[in-house]
């Protein structure tokens, strides 16, 4: 009896991982949208009661490569990340300054695997790249 135990076990097992691997669940965030919301988390302003302030315009740069291929998909692929931004926001009970905006730009010098967000409070983003971020975060881009 305790084989076929072990065995229903170790097979339950493998179907779990295989499963997993096969459909990923939809509760785990990417990288770049995991990113994003730390950037909204970490720079959040505190104004008042019930009243916090976080970034809404980012630029993510990317390796050149990289931004190639997104191109073509780069304003569809930046309000899908604004809308992730925005439910993170709503989940957290977060307000903008002004509309959210995530544009995708490549990255100068040597940046070859690597992905960099920065994130500001920009009253005015409607229809613009954000300039110069106040903050900056680098990770391994897949």
């Amino acid at each position: 009896m305790r084989l076929i135990s072990l065995i229903e076990h170790t097979m339950e097992r493998w179907t779990t991982t295989l499963w997993t691997l096969l459909l990923p669940t939809r509760h785990r965030r990417g990288e770049v949208v995991a990113t994003l919301c730390r950037q909204c988390d970490d720079s959040a302003l505190i104004l008042g009661h019930e009243r916090v302030l976080v970034p809404n315009a980012f630029v993510i740069e990317l390796p050149p490569e990289s931004h190639r291929r997104l191109t073509t998909t780069g304003a569809e692929l930046g309000r899908h990340l604004a809308a992730q931004v925005h439910r993170h926001a709503a989940e957290q009970g977060y307000t903008f300054a002004g509309p959210v905006a995530v544009s995708l730009r490549p990255a100068g010098g040597d940046a070859v695997g690597r992905f960099r967000i920065h994130g500001r409070i920009d009253p005015h983003t409607a229809g613009r790249s954000p300039g110069r971020a106040a903050a900056a975060e680098t990770l391994c881009f897949e």
